[in-house]
C-alpha cells in the first residue's frame, strides 16, 4: 500500500471513529434524558387556553418522564419574545416552548425582524390541539347567514367594520382571508385582545367579530351576538348548529379552513432520540381521559401525532397565509 493510500485510509478511519463516538455519545444522553427537570415556556398568560393545555398535562408528564416539568408564562410581543428564547436556547431537550399559529407560521411574514426562523431554529415535536374560529356579527346586523354577510359587505365596500384580537392574529386574518376569496370588503378595527373586540362588537361600533368559541359563545347565548359560522372544515362540537364557513354555498368559500392551532418545540438540532422521547411523553399525557377532558371542556380539541406531522402543518399553514398577510398589509414591528 502506498503512502498516500495509508495517509487517506488513516484520516477515513479517524473520520469513522469520530462519527462512531459522536452517535454512542448522542444515544447514551438520550438514554439518560431526562436527567434533570425540565423548562417549558408557554407563550401566553396564565390562565390562557395554552395555559390550560400545559397545566392540564404536567402532572401527566412526570409519569412517562421521570422528571418535573416547570411551566413559565412569556407572553410578551405576541408570543414571539417566548419562542425565540427557545430557539435560542441549548439542543439537549431540558427547554421547551408551546407555541401556536402566531408566532410560527404568521410572524416570519409579519415582523422585519423576527429573532428566529421557525424550522430553521426550532425542531417541531407535536401538535397540542386545535380550534376554529367563530364568526359572529352584532344583533343589530341584517345578517344571519355566511352568505348574506357576504352579500352586505361586496354591496357596501368600507360601510361595514369587523374587530380583531389584534393586528396579525388568527381573529385578523380569518376576516382578510374571506374577504380576500370573496373579493368583499370591511374596514379592519384592531384591539388589544378579546374583551374589548368583544365589548366593540356587541355594541355595533364594530359589527363583525372572528376569534375562538370561548370569547363568543356568551354573548352568542344571551342574544347580542349572532354566530353565523365555524372556521373549521367540520362543524364545533359545542355549537353544532352553527354551519361551516364551507356550508356557505358560496363557491369561493368551499374549501374554507382557518383554525387556531398550537404545539410543542424544542431547539433545532436536538437528538432525534430525544425528540421522539418527549413526543412519546406528550402524546401519553394528551390520551390521559382526565386530560383530554379538561381540554375540551376549555373548548379545545386534542390533536397529538408525531414531529414530522406539526412540521408539515407549519410549512402548510406558513405558505397559504404568506399571501393573506402581504395582501392585507399587516406589519409588526
Amino acid at each position: 500500500m502506498s503512502i498516500i493510500r495509508k495517509d487517506v485510509f488513516k484520516k477515513i478511519s479517524m473520520a469513522f471513529i469520530f462519527v462512531l463516538g459522536f452517535f454512542i455519545h448522542a444515544l447514551a444522553h438520550a438514554q439518560n434524558f431526562p436527567s434533570k427537570p425540565i423548562r417549558w415556556v408557554i407563550v401566553a398568560p396564565a390562565g390562557s387556553s395554552l395555559d390550560v393545555i400545559a397545566r392540564a398535562m404536567q402532572d401527566k408528564l412526570p409519569d412517562q418522564l421521570g422528571q418535573s416539568v416547570v411551566i413559565e408564562n412569556k407572553p410578551q410581543a405576541g408570543g414571539t419574545v417566548g419562542t425565540a428564547e427557545v430557539a435560542q436556547s441549548a439542543p439537549d431537550g431540558y427547554t421547551w416552548v408551546m407555541s401556536y399559529n402566531g408566532p410560527l407560521a404568521f410572524g416570519p411574514h409579519l415582523y422585519p425582524k423576527l429573532p428566529y426562523q421557525p424550522l430553521r431554529d426550532l425542531q417541531p415535536v407535536m401538535i397540542t390541539t386545535s380550534q376554529p374560529n367563530v364568526i359572529a356579527v352584532s344583533a343589530s346586523l341584517p345578517a344571519n347567514t355566511m352568505s348574506e354577510l357576504v352579500k352586505l359587505l361586496q354591496s357596501n365596500p368600507g360601510k361595514y367594520n369587523y374587530a380583531s384580537v389584534g393586528n396579525g392574529s388568527s381573529s385578523h386574518l380569518t376576516m382578510e382571508y374571506v374577504k380576500a376569496l370573496t373579493q368583499s370588503f370591511a374596514v379592519h378595527i384592531p384591539f388589544n385582545g378579546g374583551p374589548p373586540a368583544l365589548l366593540a362588537t356587541v355594541s355595533s361600533e364594530t359589527q363583525i367579530l372572528a376569534t375562538v368559541p370561548t370569547v363568543i359563545q356568551p354573548q352568542v347565548k344571551n342574544g347580542k351576538l349572532k354566530a353565523i359560522a365555524v372556521t373549521g372544515l367540520t362543524r364545533y362540537a359545542l355549537m353544532p348548529d352553527v354551519p361551516t364557513v364551507a356550508e356557505s354555498g358560496i363557491a369561493s368559500l368551499k374549501n374554507f379552513e382557518a383554525i387556531a392551532w398550537n404545539g410543542v418545540l424544542v431547539k433545532a438540532e436536538t437528538s432525534p432520540a430525544i425528540v421522539n422521547k418527549i413526543n412519546s411523553a406528550l402524546n401519553a399525557a394528551l390520551s390521559d381521559p382526565q386530560v383530554k377532558e379538561r381540554i375540551k371542556s376549555a373548548g379545545l380539541d386534542p390533536v397529538g401525532g408525531t414531529p414530522e406531522q406539526f412540521t408539515q402543518l407549519i410549512q402548510n399553514e406558513s405558505a397559504k397565509w404568506a399571501p393573506i398577510i402581504q395582501r392585507s398589509g399587516a406589519r409588526i414591528d
